[in-house]
């Protein structure tokens, strides 16, 4: 047997014009009115409430991330040797900011759960019921978003890097934070991983053909878009909607913010130098592989290595080159 329809869900509708308290001496008209007014304002509140906690809570886990990136910096100076009195004092007034942000967030977690309880308890009225909960429609579509595979990755980041070579490149050579934030305004669409990565990739060119100074210069702006993903992961808000606050930020930062900015771009450097010895030794081990093929003789022999493997007594005596003809036959196309 099939159930009935479930109309607990109107069991508390307040409805201020159904209301059967009225009074002679008052106008009904006018008394609906005035608590339709007193009812508008303390749903208005309430709602300004529920957005202050969440305001206040995503202010605090920026301020968190901030203090542990200033915690990180301090644990690296003092493994690299740097520890002295002032340094310990310091890195324990930070712990101990990182642990009271850490319960600052706990508590406006717990806020706002309370709030989202009470939201729930709230009782229908002529206002809540007649307001529409979205405005846009809904396919009944599988939401699942299919995760990219590596060669997707690939080819978004190619054609990503060909549309947009140029404006990366221009942006890379900017130099003043002004300048950097107006670019981005006029060009919000650079404000992506893509970019992070291809600026990397220039540094590497650039260390590899011993152009230091433009290596150190696209590096920075590298850092800055990097600083900007970072912030828009701990907001959970997209990266184009966030840029500004991170320059506003970065003109005004105080001494730690910029040492963990200065910090982070010297660890990128690094990366890059490691990076360019790497590929140039792979393709020094590639020429020599090229030139070994070249060289080589009947039975795969390569000259060289059998000159090097002799004894040195007969590396100087005038057999060897007979020894070598005899290996290494010279062609008589070749003549």
């Amino acid at each position: 047997m099939s159930r009935g329809i479930d109309y607990s869900a109107w069991d508390h509708i307040y409805v201020s014009d159904d209301e059967e308290a009225t009074s002679p001496f008052v106008d009904t008209p006018s008394l609906f009115r005035m608590r339709h007014r007193s009812r508008l304002e303390k749903m208005a509140a309430f709602q300004q409430r529920g957005e202050d906690l969440q305001t206040n809570f995503a202010e605090c886990q920026r301020l968190l991330e901030e203090t542990q990136r200033r915690l990180r910096y301090l644990q690296d100076g003092m493994k690299d040797g740097e520890a002295d009195e002032e340094k310990e004092a310091e890195l324990k007034k930070v712990q101990s900011e990182v642990e009271k942000l850490k319960q600052d967030e706990k508590s406006f977690q717990l806020l706002m759960e309370d709030h989202q309880r009470e939201e729930k308890k709230l009782p229908w009225n002529v206002d809540t019921i007649s307001k529409e909960g979205f405005s846009k429609s809904v396919l009944n579509i599988n939401s699942s978003r299919k995760q990219e595979t590596l060669q997707e990755k690939v080819e978004k980041h190619k054609t990503f890097v060909e549309k947009y070579a140029k404006e990366i490149k221009h942006f890379g050579m900017l130099r003043r934070w002004d300048d950097s934030q107006k670019y981005l305004s006029d060009h919000p669409h650079l404000v992506c991983e893509e970019t992070a990565n291809y600026l990397v990739v220039i540094c590497i060119d650039y260390e590899i053909d011993e152009k230091h100074a433009l290596m150190e210069q696209i590096a920075h702006q590298a850092i800055v878009m990097q600083f900007i993903l970072d912030l828009a992961r701990t907001l959970s808000v997209d990266p184009r909607g966030c840029f500004r606050q991170f320059f506003s930020k970065i003109k005004t930062a105080d001494k730690p913010y910029q040492n963990a900015f200065n910090h982070e771009l010297e660890l990128l450097k690094e990366r890059i130098c490691k990076c360019a010895r790497l590929r140039m030794d792979g393709a020094m081990k590639e020429l020599e592989e090229e030139e070994k093929q070249t060289r080589l003789g009947p039975g795969g022999l390569d000259p060289v290595e059998v000159y090097e493997s002799l004894p040195k007594v007969n590396q100087g005596t005038h057999l060897l080159p007979t020894a070598l003809f005899l290996l290494f036959p010279i062609h008589k196309d070749s003549l």
